[in-house]
């Protein structure tokens, strides 16, 4: 299941993001959209969790969660509509 994490700190990395959800389960992938212009994080990102029940328990636990000052929203990913 791929979740997006939204209001992320621009200080957050990869590897505390996939850090924090592995608290919750196996990741398969985790992604910070970074700018292109700058590199740096746009303060968002998706997260691949290959089981649906830990998914779950991560948006569950993690979902307004205070993380580095800020209070991240954890949902499913919407699939694009092309």
């Amino acid at each position: 299941m791929k979740l997006i994490i939204l209001n992320l700190a621009r200080s957050t990395t990869n590897e505390e993001l996939k850090i924090l959800f592995e608290e919750c389960g196996a990741v398969q992938s985790c992604d910070l959209v970074l700018d292109k212009t700058t590199g740096k994080s746009k303060g968002f990102g998706f997260v691949e969790m290959p089981k649906p029940g830990e998914a779950r328990f991560a948006i569950k636990s993690l979902n307004n969660k205070t993380i580095a000052g800020n209070k991240i929203r954890v949902k499913k990913a919407e699939n694009k509509k092309v």
